[in-house]
């Protein structure tokens, strides 16, 4: 529907000009991404309810992504319309094993797609609201943002409250420095800095300032987990 969150992934940067272009005329709200690690930090960041994605991508191709965004629960959600120049049986078998909803053969109108990504609309599936995300005494809630450590409530920034959601979502994983930055702040800039070291420290202080055990510890040479 239009309104609806759109991601298009492509490193062509006219292609996707133009395909967003034509996305916002119809109404939808597009980002883009150009790579495979952008696309997945996109669609952990925006929840888009549909990915454009050619297969061709740099770092990592439309197969691999379309594979990772099901296997992970918190992304595993949006339609997925895959773009290839490849008219093959085989690579279209392969695409939609990777997970895609449906396969479009470029050069194609932007009519075509506009229609096909109306009718993934159509199918998607109704969501249910999300319920609170829970480690031992420490819950979050994505619906109304609250957060509490047993009965005490934490105000978070809005990065705070969206790192803390990431590790919540992947309780007992340890992420390196990058994979957080990819995550959360989507890599770029923020890679030659220390803001994860200095976002893991005004979560600890305020997740412990009542006398709390540590959850979020680091992994020496290698970056954070949340864990109990």
């Amino acid at each position: 529907m239009p309104g609806d969150a759109v991601l298009v992934v492509d490193d062509d940067a006219r292609v996707a000009a133009s395909l967003r272009r034509s996305l916002e005329y119809a109404g939808y709200r597009v980002s883009v991404a150009a790579d495979g690690p952008a696309a997945l930090a996109a669609v952990r960041r925006n929840h888009p309810a549909v990915v454009v994605l050619d297969v061709m991508l740099p770092g990592i191709d439309g197969y691999g992504v379309c594979r990772a965004l099901r296997a992970d629960p918190a992304t595993a959600d949006p339609m997925v319309l895959m773009l290839t120049a490849r008219d093959g049986i085989a690579d279209r078998v392969t695409g939609l094993d990777a997970g895609a909803d449906d396969y479009l053969v470029k050069p194609f109108e932007h009519d075509e797609l506009l229609a096909r990504v109306r009718a993934l609309l159509r199918r998607r599936p109704a969501a249910a609201p999300p319920g609170p995300v829970v480690l031992g005494d420490l819950s979050l809630d994505p619906t109304t943002r609250q957060v509490r450590r047993d009965t005490r409530e934490i105000e978070l920034t809005a990065l705070e409250f969206q790192l803390l959601h990431h590790f919540l979502r992947h309780p007992r994983q340890v992420f390196t420095r990058q994979q957080l930055l990819d995550a959360v702040w989507g890599g770029g800039n923020a890679a030659t800095s220390n803001v994860v070291d200095v976002y893991v420290g005004y979560l600890r202080t305020k997740l412990e300032s009542g006398g709390e055990a540590r959850l979020l510890h680091t992994v020496r040479g290698v970056g954070y987990a949340l864990r109990e």
